[in-house]
């Protein structure tokens, strides 16, 4: 949904990467707006309210007014980012307008609720394939989230992007047959667990092994005896 945030930012002349140091070291962000058929304006923001509206419940999908310091005051979504990967800082942000009456597609997430019949009465494991859907909605309709109850799955059965139920005007987007999440039987353990109760029969006793001789050399063997005899 529509959030009634609003995030300052201040207008770059310059660009490059020893302006993005600067900015940086200044505990600031370099970022970039465009959309809806204006120019590209570069600026510059706090990383800490970028931040906060990534790990917000609304997350990416978070639509907050962009209000740069004598210039436009805007609605956007953050569409990407890029984050230090040993700090975990925000490196960059870019921002897309948005204009509230047209429709967009996004990402939403999706969460499968209840304990599936499969599970608590077959023994089956309930496997999630995908976590978000895509959905084309108006801004002010994207869903925080989608659920979908999939307590009467058996054994074998799946739940798929056509059976999560959509709210209002949002239409789904992603394949109707792409799968949310199914059941699936357990693996078999590769050694079979002892049967209570049941007798163990005792391992076979190795036999010593038996060497026989061969003719040559039993016949070898009774010519040495006979020439001690003789002697």
């Amino acid at each position: 949904m529509a959030n009634e945030i609003t995030i300052a930012a201040e207008p770059r002349s310059t660009r490059g990467k020893n302006e993005a140091r600067r900015l940086r070291a200044a505990g600031s962000a370099p970022a970039v707006v465009y959309g809806i058929g204006k120019d590209a304006v570069a600026v510059a923001v706090n990383p800490k309210e970028m931040v906060r509206i990534l790990r917000s419940k609304t997350g990416h999908n978070t639509i907050f007014h962009l209000a740069i310091k004598d210039g436009e005051n805007t609605p956007v979504m953050i569409v990407d980012w890029q984050r230090d990967p040993v700090k975990d800082t925000i490196l960059h942000i870019d921002m897309k307008r948005i204009d509230l009456s047209v429709r967009l597609v996004v990402k939403v997430p999706v969460h499968t609720i209840g304990e599936p019949e499969g599970v608590k009465l077959q023994g089956g494991l309930h496997e999630v394939i995908t976590r978000e859907i895509e959905v084309e909605c108006l801004p002010n309709e994207i869903p925080d989230e989608l659920t979908i109850d999939v307590s009467k799955l058996t054994m074998g059965q799946a739940v798929r992007a056509s059976d999560v139920p959509l709210p209002g005007s949002v239409r789904l987007v992603s394949p109707a047959e792409a799968v949310i999440s199914h059941i699936v039987a357990m693996k078999a353990e590769e050694v079979a667990a002892p049967v209570p109760g049941a007798e163990v029969a005792p391992a076979a006793v190795a036999e010593p092994e038996v060497i026989k001789k061969g003719k040559k050399e039993e016949e070898e063997e009774a010519a040495a005896d006979d020439k001690k005899k003789k002697k």
